[in-house]
């Protein structure tokens, strides 16, 4: 795992959807090539963004083919396999996972001519190089809403990957949310290191567990963690994490947030083949389409339910946003005043815990 903090050099990686030089013509086929940290089958993160893959083969038929790979670890191992998608006739390569920024963007600075495209990065060191995230914090406050609401001992849990702003700021949205519709909750954030090993997030989830916790989200890519809620005969309840992980409806599964990277994808191509591409820095979420609730099952009551998708609604509608003031720091100092909205710098940087949680950030 390389370090992973952005700090406040995450402002560097504003100027959302800039535009850059578009390509001067069309393709008549493209090569899309995909790079994943995890294997295909893991029902998470690297589920959906093959799911995405796929996309572009039912929305183009014969004028896109696909290549992959899976379980590529981040780093050294990921500048080889770059290296080889680009010699194989890869057109565009997307590489999908914070960790891939590096060898993106070192590999991409050789071949001028490709497109890459890295998720949940920062940094577009060359012409050649976009980069798009989601807004997974607007799917936190709903989770919060609900764990809040529904705790029956007022301590709640999260499973953190890696500390980086993603994580970070999901861990204070799904904890603010709880806090305020349910003032003694108590959260406990135990950190995996890993985005996906089931082992490791299966002893995450059981240290919550022992530690009193009834309501688990996690920010890693497997089932895990819901099929340890599964062992508790209900006393334990939790959240599908990058996909819908429908096999544990209706509970311990309650709701889940689902990456739709498929839009996504299906425009960059599309873009590619029309000659419209250009280099962009793309952040979407619940508005937009990427970010998805799944459907809130009848193991939650109907007026938390109501509640939750009311947030959802005004989330699309622009007229909520989750980090709005007044909100501290965990130090007690003021970061937002009452109604100011979190800037996207802030957040991309995030490298604190708001206030009310307890425990240190991992450096």
């Amino acid at each position: 795992m390389k370090r992973r903090t952005l700090l406040a050099t995450a402002a560097l990686g504003l100027g959302l959807a800039f535009g850059g030089s578009a390509s001067a013509q069309g393709m008549d086929k493209v090569k899309a090539c995909f790079v994943y940290v995890g294997p295909i089958g893991d029902l998470g993160w690297t589920y959906q963004h093959h799911q995405g893959a796929l996309e572009l083969v039912e929305t183009y038929g014969d004028k896109v083919e696909i290549a992959f790979q899976e379980n590529v670890p981040e780093g050294a191992d990921a500048e080889r396999v770059l290296t080889q998608m680009a010699l194989s006739g890869c057109n565009i390569i997307f590489t999908t996972s914070f960790g891939y920024m590096d060898p993106t963007n070192t590999v991409a600075a050789k071949f001028p001519d490709i497109k890459f495209e890295h998720a949940t990065g920062y940094k577009r060191e060359h012409p050649n190089v976009s980069t798009y995230n989601a807004r997974f914090y607007e799917g936190r406050a709903i989770q919060g809403h609900i764990a809040g609401k529904m705790t029956k001992t007022n301590k709640i849990g999260y499973i953190g990957s890696f500390p980086i702003p993603e994580v970070v700021m999901g861990i204070n949205s799904y904890y603010l949310h709880a806090k305020k519709v349910n003032p003694d909750v108590e959260l406990s954030v135990v950190w995996a290191f890993t985005w996906f090993d089931p082992a490791k997030e299966a002893d995450s989830a059981k240290a919550l567990i022992d530690q009193g916790v009834d309501v688990i989200a996690s920010h890693t890519d497997s089932t895990a963690p819901l099929a340890e809620a599964a062992k508790t005969n209900g006393a334990v309840i939790g959240f599908g994490q990058a996909s819908d992980m429908a096999d544990y409806k209706p509970s311990p599964r309650v709701s889940s947030i689902i990456d739709n990277w498929a839009p996504y994808y299906v425009k960059r191509v599309g873009q590619l083949l029309d000659g419209t591409y250009e280099q962009v820095d793309s952040w979407a979420g619940i508005p937009e389409g990427e970010v998805e609730i799944g459907e809130i099952t009848d193991a939650v009551p109907a007026d938390v339910k109501a509640e939750a998708e009311a947030m959802r609604d005004a989330i699309a509608a622009g007229t909520y946003h989750p980090f709005t003031g007044p909100i501290n720091k965990q130090d007690g100092s003021v970061w937002l005043a009452e109604g100011a909205v979190a800037p996207d710098g802030d957040l991309l940087g995030m490298n604190f815990y708001v206030e009310g949680i307890s425990g240190d950030i991992p450096k």
